[in-house]
C-alpha cells in the first residue's frame, strides 16, 4: 500500500492488519519499507517477511443497512495463491497458534512446521467452505479452536440452529467451536455439552466493522498466550470476553485507527465494564 512520498506495507489482507494485534502489547503489523533495495530486503529478513512480486490479497465485500452481516463480492487471493510461507526456527516453538483466515492447505502447511503448539486456534471463511472443504475438514481435526461466523457455521452445517451447527462443528474434530454473531455477541461450544454465550459490547456508532471479527480472534488467543498455561473451557470464556471487548474498540474507527491509540487501562476498563452488565445478579 503507498501512502504519499513514504512506502509502508501491510502484512496481506485485513486479516493480517487486524491480527497483528496482541493483547500483552499493542503491535500492529505495519512495517515501513525503505526505498532503497538493500535496506528494504535486510528490513524485511530481521522481520520474517517475505518480498514477492505481483499484488497483494485483495477482498471486497457490501455490508447490510445495520453494518452486523456482510455479503463477499470478490476475492483475489494473488501473491497468496501459490505462496508457502517457510518459518524460521525461531517461530516453530511457539507455543500458541493462530492460523490466520487464509486457504486451509496454506493454514495446514504452516502447523505442519510448528513443533508441538500447546494450543491452535484457527479462522476459517464461507470462501474456504465453498471451495476448499476437503482441505478444511482435514484441518479439523488438528485445531484446538476453531472460530467462524454464523452464517459460516450455518452454511458449514446446514442447520439452521446456531447450537445445533456448533455442537455439529465439534463432532468434526476442534475441542472448542467459537461461534461470532456480531452485534448478538458469541457463543462458545466445548466438551460434554459445555457452552457458553456472551453478548457484544453496546456501542451507539459503529464507522468500520471490518477487521472486527480478526481483532476478536486475535484478542482470544493473545490472552490465552499472556495468561493461560493449561487451556480449559473457564479460560475461554473469559479470553472470549476479551476478544469481545478488543472488538467493540476496532469498529470505532476506520481501519486501524482506534486500535493505534488503544491503551490497556481502556481495555481493562471496558473490561469490567462488560462484567457489571453481564451479571444479573448483584451483591446486595
Amino acid at each position: 500500500m503507498l501512502r504519499g512520498a513514504r512506502r509502508k506495507f501491510f502484512l496481506a489482507g485485513p486479516a493480517r492488519r487486524h491480527r497483528g494485534r496482541r493483547f500483552s502489547r499493542i503491535r500492529i503489523s505495519v512495517l515501513e519499507i525503505p526505498q532503497d533495495r538493500q535496506r528494504r530486503r535486510a528490513t524485511c529478513e530481521r522481520q520474517n517477511i517475505s518480498l514477492v512480486n505481483g499484488k497483494t490479497f485483495r477482498w471486497s465485500g457490501e455490508y447490510s443497512w445495520d453494518l452486523n452481516t456482510r455479503e463477499t463480492r470478490s476475492i483475489a487471493l494473488n501473491v497468496f495463491e501459490h505462496f508457502k510461507p517457510i518459518l524460521p526456527e525461531s517461530y516453530r516453538q511457539t507455543d500458541f497458534v493462530l492460523l490466520a483466515n487464509i486457504a486451509p492447505s496454506l493454514q495446514s502447511h504452516v502447523l505442519d512446521q510448528m513443533e508441538r503448539p500447546r494450543f491452535v486456534v484457527a479462522d476459517t471463511m464461507d470462501l474456504w467452505i465453498e471451495t476448499a472443504r476437503s482441505d478444511l475438514d482435514a484441518l479439523l481435526g488438528r485445531v484446538d479452536l476453531l472460530i467462524l461466523n454464523d452464517s459460516e457455521a450455518r452454511e458449514m452445517t446446514k442447520e439452521t440452529s446456531l447450537i445445533k451447527a456448533g455442537r455439529r462443528i465439534r463432532k468434526m474434530g476442534p475441542r472448542y467451536v467459537a461461534i461470532k454473531k456480531g452485534e448478538h455477541g458469541a457463543l462458545l461450544f466445548g466438551e460434554e455439552g459445555q457452552f457458553f454465550s456472551c453478548g457484544a459490547y453496546p456501542l451507539e456508532d459503529i464507522h468500520d466493522p471490518t477487521g472486527a471479527g480478526d481483532t476478536f480472534a486475535g484478542g482470544m488467543a493473545g490472552y490465552l498466550a499472556g495468561t493461560v498455561k493449561k487451556v480449559n473451557f473457564n479460560d475461554l470464556r473469559k479470553a472470549m470476553i476479551y476478544g469481545s471487548v478488543l472488538a467493540s474498540f476496532c469498529v470505532e474507527k476506520f481501519s486501524l485507527e482506534r486500535l493505534r491509540s488503544l491503551s490497556m487501562e481502556e481495555i481493562a476498563q471496558r473490561y469490567e465494564t462488560f462484567k457489571l452488565m453481564s451479571q444479573f445478579e448483584l451483591p446486595e
